[in-house]
């Protein structure tokens, strides 16, 4: 009776970690490797709604409606690029999860290299300049000189 409780808890944990996908039934194409591309597809494509999400593991409505598109345009016999083409000049590249390298957002590819390094030149001249500072005693000038020793003989004579 203990065993089959614990195998009962397992079972349930393991189907719980299993990924839930949005995609409700009525969307699901009857040819399974028409339904396998739109699955490969939708799981690069972001969620407008979610943004953090593929539209194949988003519940919001947009991201149903990206769903069917997709399915639609392989159904009337869109290549897999030809679908991708097709969402990406209707919603842009950020609908894309994983935009290409290109010209046009070299900036979003470009930023963290930048600051990085600008953090470590900032990190270098914020050294330096510590080092040079802290690098012992400066020596006096010929008039500096002359006054202290002028203080300090006006101080033994009191």
């Amino acid at each position: 009776m203990i065993i089959r409780f614990l195998l009962s808890c397992v079972l349930a944990l393991l189907l719980s970690a299993a990924p839930a996908f949005a995609v409700n039934p009525d969307e699901i194409l009857g040819n399974p490797q028409l339904e396998q591309r739109a699955r490969d597809i939708s799981a690069n494509l972001r969620c407008l709604v979610c943004q953090n999400q593929s539209i194949d593991d988003s519940d919001a409505e947009l991201a149903r409606d990206l769903r069917v598109i997709v399915r639609e345009r392989l159904v009337s016999g869109d290549t897999d690029a030809q679908v991708m083409d097709y969402v990406v000049d209707r919603y842009g590249e950020f609908v894309l999860l994983r935009p290409a390298f290109s010209a046009r957002n070299i900036l979003l590819w470009g930023t963290p290299i930048f600051v990085l390094i600008l953090g470590g030149v900032a990190a270098f001249a914020y050294s330096r300049r510590y080092s040079s500072s802290a690098s012992g005693p400066v020596s006096l000038t010929h008039e500096e000189e002359e006054r202290l020793n002028k203080l300090l003989d006006d101080e033994d004579d009191k």
